[in-house]
């Protein structure tokens, strides 16, 4: 084979790939619930607002 052809087998697998990992992510995002999304932002934004006051002191 030339090298042409390695690129694009190379170029088919990495796009094959990326959307392998892209469908994953996608899962995991759905398997949370409202409840624990809400959650989780609230944690976050209780630990942005503790180092934003302890940047202000």
């Amino acid at each position: 084979m030339r090298w042409w052809k390695w690129l694009g087998l190379a170029g088919i697998a990495g796009v094959a790939a990326t959307g392998v990992v892209i469908a994953r992510d996608e899962r995991r995002r759905r398997a949370y619930t409202p409840d624990e999304i809400r959650t989780r932002l609230r944690e976050r934004v209780e630990t942005e607002s503790a180092q934003a006051d302890g940047r202000r002191s």
